[in-house]
């Protein structure tokens, strides 16, 4: 009776709180029970933990059984039997099959391993917490009482909690870790919205920030006052070239010990200098993170309702610097070879060379008649979209006043929308 009671106790049901605790599974054998969604959601972190994973189940979700055919975990197709748990230090018992397990159940009970039931965890040793990410740091949030339980409400404190900390919302003091030096950082197309998880969280840890004007400016806004923002256009350059003064004003303050984030529209190194910057840094010894950003090339046209790829339109996206006219001597590109791709065309830097660049398509062979779409300002509030034929795009820019910074798509998927008919399968007769 004594030990009865105490087993009850230990359960939870006299309303003693869990205890939190963080394990650390690498290397130690974990066993899984169950190949369902359950399993799906969990599997991947404890995976990240290095643990030895055998999965038990007859059957599994196809993310599961990739899983296992990727070697990630070892899966016995079969459903559980007494013995399964030996020499486990972790257990999840997910199963459809009750009677499997309460029979889980009862054998981590006795073998003194830490099992999870998705299915009653009053039934459970152990519960699992809702977790969040952020650098180096788990966030988790649990109820610790088994009354008035609520995963839904753990999940949405989990979520303020971590997105608080990521956006610099809730001030969290610590000793920084990383060493200074200069993050490379694609800010995305404009919506604020839109920059990386990683990109925000630099920002928000930086002493400089040298920001382009293409830029996410809204960003800037959110950062501490103490930080210093520098606008890249307005880099006094005396005898240097502009770029070399930004790579000078980089080097400068990460040499005097700041974290200095250099924030660059889109991605750092599409038709940006990202890869100049990278290698002025290490030319000095100092320390650079690339932090890849969404590049205009494909969400602005996105934004617009242009996929850049269709089933049976377009196999193939093409992007191409306009800043250089087709006949200037300085242009790297091969118009020619360009005029008689059957994909998309995606321009970057040419609204005032659009005509030039559509009349040398045409020269080349391209159909007068191919669909155009201009995008201003794609992503933000300002975003608007200018439609045209490839033989009349040069004279819309000039008549509608579309102005940099503009994504011009040119091709058949200009014409492809939500309200179009689906595109035929590929290998059908059309």
């Amino acid at each position: 009776m004594a030990e009865h009671a105490d087993h009850a106790d230990r359960s939870g049901h006299a309303d003693h709180p869990a205890y939190p605790v963080g394990l650390r599974l690498h290397g130690r054998r974990v066993v899984v029970i169950g190949g369902g969604q359950v399993a799906q959601r969990r599997l991947p972190q404890l995976i990240a933990t290095g643990a030895v994973i055998t999965l038990i189940s007859p059957s599994a979700t196809p993310s599961v059984e990739a899983m296992a055919d990727a070697g990630e975990i070892r899966w016995e197709r079969r459903r559980y039997q007494d013995g399964d748990l030996a020499d486990t230090w972790y257990a999840l018992v997910a199963s459809s099959d009750t009677t499997a397990n309460d029979a889980a159940s009862a054998e981590a009970e006795r073998t003194r391993t830490w099992c999870v039931r998705s299915d009653d965890a009053e039934a459970a040793t152990a519960w699992t917490p809702a977790t969040g990410r952020i650098e180096n740091i788990t966030v988790a949030v649990l109820n610790t009482t088994p009354r008035g339980r609520d995963p839904r409400h753990s999940a949405a404190l989990r979520d303020v909690i971590v997105e608080g900390l990521r956006d610099g919302s809730i001030a969290a003091p610590h000793h920084r870790t990383r060493a200074p030096g200069v993050a490379l950082v694609g800010g995305g197309p404009g919506d604020p919205d839109l920059i990386t998880v990683r990109g925000r969280r630099l920002l928000a840890e930086a002493d400089v920030v040298i920001a382009d004007r293409l830029g996410p400016r809204d960003l800037l806004d959110e950062l501490p006052p103490h930080v210093e923002v520098i606008d890249a256009a307005k880099i006094p350059y005396g005898r240097f070239m502009a770029q070399e003064a930004i790579n000078q004003a980089l080097i400068e303050h990460a040499k005097a010990g700041k974290s200095v984030v250099r924030l660059k529209g889109g991605d750092p190194f599409v038709f940006g200098r990202g890869m100049e910057e990278a290698q002025a840094l290490a030319a000095e010894g100092i320390p650079c993170t690339v932090v890849p950003g969404i590049s205009s090339t494909i969400s602005v046209p996105g934004a617009a309702g242009i996929p850049v790829t269709h089933r049976g339109v377009a196999h193939e996206f093409t992007v191409v610097s306009g800043h250089v006219a087709p006949e200037d001597p300085r242009s790297l590109v091969d118009w020619a070879a360009i005029a008689r791709l059957r994909g998309t065309l995606v321009l970057l830097m040419a609204v005032d060379k659009i005509g030039a660049i559509a009349a040398a398509l045409i020269a080349h062979g391209k159909d007068p008649a191919t669909p155009v779409a201009l995008v201003q300002e794609g992503t933000t509030a300002a975003q608007r979209r200018v439609d045209a034929t490839l033989a009349d795009v040069g004279e819309r820019a000039v008549a509608e006043d579309v102005r940099p910074p503009a994504v011009i798509v040119i091709g058949d998927v200009v014409a492809v929308g939500p309200d179009s008919a689906p595109a035929p399968a590929e290998g059908a007769a059309e």
